[in-house]
């Protein structure tokens, strides 16, 4: 899969998914699977995204992500995405929605079939709405599908519902919404030793930066090292309060690991479900007690999610 950060017109048509991604969640995928299809055609499967959230850059603040640039990358390229679009928002958010159409779509992408969400909006102000695309499309001979909202119960699929799942601390079910895990692949780094101490020794990991921070407590993980073995973990994501900490951190004991020293490797930590909340013990002793308690359900949990 190839990545740009600038648009340069294409030597071959395209079948372009239009959409900002963040989480290539179910509903995503259905949007990105279909332009992925069009390879079968003999287009080329585009995904023409951007850079930073444009909510973020229209409101001029820092927003949360669901997944990490790194993150994006495996995923778009295992849904068999060819080419993909890292555009400046800022760039072009002052193309008219005809310009967009016409400059992006058209001139630069070689687009011969779009594929977008029920509620994409595009061009200067957001005016230009899945009818006005339509329009263009007939217009300009394009082909248009348009996904249907990917509902769960009576709730739409979007990342901001799977966002408060998160922080709500419902994994499980934000899992499910997502079709793969949350988590992130970080380098481990010095802790205090305190694990090593009370004989659970334990990876760490500072959140991966504007990865959406998820409700402070103990969770079942799935632990994947640079060798490609896995493990089952037991995550605490906070600040410790027996022990404190000067920041949130990711905090994993994998009760079966019996290897080496892991500091610098990097360590993908998928969670899998909400043990129980971040809370403080009266002493080390107590809260070793809690931690072996915890790695056992973690076990059983892993044991059934982890597929």
């Amino acid at each position: 899969m190839q990545t740009f950060t600038s648009l340069f017109p294409q030597k071959q048509n395209t079948a372009v998914a239009l959409g900002f991604f963040d989480g290539v969640h179910r509903g995503h995928r259905k949007v990105l699977g279909g332009a992925a299809k069009q390879r079968e055609k003999g287009l080329i499967p585009v995904c023409f995204t951007f850079s930073q959230s444009p909510k973020s850059v229209i409101n001029r603040m820092e927003s949360s992500s669901l997944m990490t640039h790194g993150d994006k990358l495996r995923a778009l390229e295992e849904i068999g995405m060819e080419k993909v679009f890292f555009t400046d928002f800022g760039n072009i958010m002052h193309l008219t929605a005809r310009e967009f159409f016409r400059t992006v779509l058209i001139e630069a992408l070689s687009a011969k079939a779009l594929f977008c969400g029920f509620n994409y909006r595009f061009g200067k102000n957001a005016e230009g709405d899945v009818p006005m695309l339509e329009s263009l499309c007939r217009e300009f001979g394009v082909a248009l599908t348009v996904i249907p909202p990917e509902t769960d119960g009576n709730e739409v699929v979007c990342s901001t519902l799977i966002k408060r799942l998160i922080t709500q601390g419902d994994i499980r079910r934000a899992n499910n919404l997502l079709g793969g895990k949350f988590g992130m692949r970080e380098p481990i780094r010095h802790g205090k030793q305190l694990g090593r101490k009370l004989g659970t020794p334990t990876i760490n990991q500072p959140p991966a930066k504007g990865l959406v921070i998820p409700r402070f407590g103990v969770y079942a993980s799935a632990v994947t090292l640079e060798n490609g073995e896995s493990y089952c973990g037991v995550t605490n994501i906070g600040v410790k309060p027996t022990v404190g900490a000067p920041s949130p951190l990711w905090e994993t004991w994998m009760p079966l690991y019996k290897g080496g020293e892991l500091y610098g490797q990097t360590a993908d930590v998928r969670l899998l479900d909400f043990i129980r909340e971040e809370r403080r013990f009266n002493d080390l002793d107590e809260l070793k007690e809690e931690i072996l308690l915890n790695s056992e359900t973690a076990l059983d949990i892993y044991s059934i999610l982890n597929k």
